[in-house]
């Protein structure tokens, strides 16, 4: 027990004049010193110390030369320590101080993959998802030839994925709900958005089974009429495109359905 004791007494008083050490750091007034204990903690991984120490020292070292190097450790620590939205913050501001620095074009690509860490689910909003596609397409224009790029593709393709499949969770509700000719304009407004979505064959399936439905319902007999045939006409058009879908067996028994509804409305009509 005794060797345990001692143990966490020596633990106490080396943290007691660690925290010491660095309060005293704390109350310097030389900058420089702290920007140098500050590239070490972060070095170091003690975020926390090297991000209070940067924090204070960044607005007393604009203009001079460290200034530079301050502000770039800020905006790194921060983001090393997965506070996203605080390096973001920090990168835009380090490369507009400095367009010009060997650093701008790091800190430019990293303030958007800032915003692409801090994107949420797809089922929230997506103002960070949309920020970010934004600041990589701006650092794509700005830095055609950088190093980054392989990734900021990368990131820029998973952003679009998400946005696409939120848009096509989203496209399906007024169909879930039965609310069947919102349906079909949501679902023809997707496949108009992305002609060469993965989810392609089931919302076209879907526009065709909406407008089967809608006309079902319908109570008019002209209105019902139009509306089965342009449900026939969303039907060719989805076996044009997927021939071979597993979807078509029930498409055509719905094609056929409308079939025998257009002929039993002409000859009601003509009693």
């Amino acid at each position: 027990m005794k060797g345990v004791f001692y143990v966490y007494l020596f633990l106490g008083l080396f943290i007691s004049i660690a925290c010491s050490k660095f309060n005293k750091l704390v109350k310097s007034a030389d900058s420089n010193k702290k920007l140098e204990a500050a590239i070490n903690f972060y070095e170091k991984k003690d975020y926390y110390k090297a991000a209070t120490l940067l924090d204070e020292i960044v607005p007393l070292l604009k203009g001079k030369q460290e200034g530079e190097t301050a502000q770039y450790y800020q905006a790194m620590t921060y983001y090393a320590d997965k506070q996203y939205i605080m390096s973001g913050y920090h990168f835009k501001e380090f490369y507009e101080a400095y367009p010009r620095s060997d650093k701008a074009e790091q800190c430019y690509f990293l303030y958007a993959k800032s915003l692409y860490q801090d994107s949420p689910q797809y089922n929230l909003d997506q103002q960070n998802t949309n920020a970010a596609l934004t600041g990589i397409q701006a650092f794509a224009n700005k830095f055609p030839e950088s190093k980054f790029m392989p990734e900021a593709n990368k990131i820029s393709e998973e952003l679009n994925k998400k946005i696409e499949y939120k848009d096509y969770q989203n496209t399906k509700l007024y169909y879930k709900i039965r609310n069947y000719k919102s349906a079909v304009v949501s679902l023809g407004n997707f496949l108009s958005k992305y002609p060469s979505s993965v989810y392609h064959e089931e919302i076209m399936y879907l526009k065709f089974k909406s407008q089967f439905d809608l006309a079902r319902k319908s109570v008019d007999g002209k209105k019902k009429k139009d509306r089965y045939i342009d449900a026939m006409e969303f039907y060719l058009d989805f076996v044009d495109k997927h021939p071979n879908s597993k979807l078509k067996k029930d498409a055509e028994n719905h094609y056929i359905q409308c079939e025998k509804e257009v002929k039993k409305i002409d000859s009601t009509n003509k009693i």
